[in-house]
């Protein structure tokens, strides 16, 4: 059984949005060697989560962050009193910071029309972390 760990660096350029990081998950399972197992992705960040969704329509990114703002707007947390982020913090609490992935012949077992992505929701940010554990044989 092999062990492997890393880091995800990204950054965001808006205060929401969603960031493709399946290219760079994809070659650290190559890097690990891999063939079989799971990949477990976790988010740094209070303000940060993990969602496995389509691939293919830039426009669900935007419907994403549009629901979100919609179910869970700015300005009515008390939160806000600190530091104006309250609707961050529960967005990316009801999301949740991590995903598993399972490993299959070297590579992370998605669908067609899946990728892995960060959603930011506190940017823009010049460094956000992912951290990276894949367990298998």
């Amino acid at each position: 059984m092999r062990l492997f760990t890393d880091t995800i660096t990204l950054s965001s350029t808006r205060e929401r949005e969603l960031v493709d990081f399946t290219r760079e998950a994809q070659e650290l399972v190559r890097v690990s060697g891999v063939q079989k197992g799971l990949c477990a992705l976790y988010a740094h960040g209070a303000t940060a989560a993990l969602m496995i969704q389509e691939n293919d329509d830039p426009n669900i990114g935007k419907d994403v962050v549009s629901c979100l703002d919609k179910l869970i707007p700015k300005g009515v947390w008390l939160h806000d009193r600190i530091d104006g982020n309250g609707a961050s913090h529960i967005q990316a609490g009801i999301i949740g910071p991590s995903e598993s992935i399972p490993i299959r012949e070297g590579k992370l077992d998605l669908s067609t029309w899946q990728n892995v992505f960060f959603c930011e929701l506190d940017g823009p940010r010049r460094r956000r972390t992912v951290a990276v554990t894949i367990l298998g044989a």
